[in-house]
């Protein structure tokens, strides 16, 4: 969950509802909203094409996949997930991490799969240190996350602690939360351990996936380190984020042009204090984003019939 502070300058006012959303997450990470409920939300709002991309997990896209008659007609799943990685050196410009979306993923590959094993396996480490760290301060959430259900604690997180540290009453909301209490420097804190962005490129290329730089906003003076990450095989950057101004969405769009990316966007939506609907009013992805991705799929032979629940058309 990221609250980018390039939202200031002039607005996105989308032209009419966007049919494309390439970024999204719901209980089997850090969401609020049940996959099949996500699913409904997002159609009932006029998005066709959703890819679903919870942290270090492909629980979503394979169960609604295992169905797909629970998808409406002319609605689109692309699998999807997304990988924080930890980056060696990087310091406070980088937040010490990258995020790294994972698109067009084979949800089957075994491979792959333990990879996201081994990193939700670090989450749970992080969260329990996090918890420790939140008791100590004299913030217990023990009872809160005792009831928390199995199925919201495979890929925990700190948007999870935040929330329940709203619970508690000890912040009044979750990006409160974040800025005074589980947020770099703050009590509850805990730095993130898990795999660099070159081996999370690696493997969701093996995976079948295009990887995306997501949500940074000042790729423009990060440049050099993205040209380091396309020559890893970086394929696109998350251009139109719905946080983003106008100002900001040029500027990373100028990137991803210069560099050769495929432009993606979408929501991020979590669910935190607002609906679907409500995010998806402020989204604006234009459908050659979707036909950069598909082409880029298919060029590398990323996809196949078998890995698609409807034609990539309609649109």
């Amino acid at each position: 969950m990221v609250r980018s502070r390039h939202d200031r300058g002039t607005p996105v006012v989308p032209p009419r509802p966007s049919l494309v959303d390439l970024h999204s997450h719901t209980t089997r990470s850090d969401g609020t909203v049940e996959p099949a409920e996500l699913v409904r939300a997002a159609a009932a709002a006029g998005v066709r094409i959703l890819a679903i991309t919870d942290h270090d997990n492909l629980a979503a896209p394979r169960e609604l996949l295992a169905d797909p008659r629970g998808l409406a007609a002319g609605f689109e799943l692309v699998p999807g997930l997304e990988i924080n990685t930890v980056v060696d050196g990087g310091g406070p410009r980088w937040g010490g991490e990258l995020h790294v979306l994972g698109l067009g993923v084979d949800p089957g590959d075994d491979a792959f799969e333990a990879i996201l094993a081994a990193q939700r396996d670090r989450r749970r480490e992080r969260f329990v240190r996090t918890l420790d760290r939140l008791r100590a301060a004299g913030m217990p959430l023990d009872d809160l996350v005792a009831a928390l259900p199995p199925d919201e604690r495979t890929a925990l997180g700190r948007p999870t602690v935040a929330r329940l540290l709203v619970a508690k009453g000890h912040a009044r909301s979750v990006q409160d939360a974040f800025e005074r209490i589980v947020g770099a420097g703050m009590p509850g804190y805990v730095p993130r351990d898990g795999i660099g962005p070159a081996a999370a490129i690696a493997a969701i290329r093996a995976a079948g996936g295009l990887p995306v730089l997501a949500h940074t906003a000042d790729a423009a003076e990060r440049r050099p380190r993205i040209e380091e990450l396309r020559a890893l095989g970086l394929g696109g950057l998350e251009v139109h984020y719905r946080r983003y101004d106008a100002e900001t969405v040029a500027s990373v769009a100028a990137v991803a042009t210069a560099l050769r990316l495929v432009p993606t966007g979408g929501s991020d939506f979590h669910g935190d204090g607002e609906t679907y609907a409500e995010a998806h009013a402020a989204i604006w992805v234009p459908v050659d984003d979707l036909d950069a991705l598909h082409a880029a799929l298919e060029e590398r032979a990323y996809i196949d019939e078998a890995r698609t629940v409807t034609a990539w058309g309609g649109r």
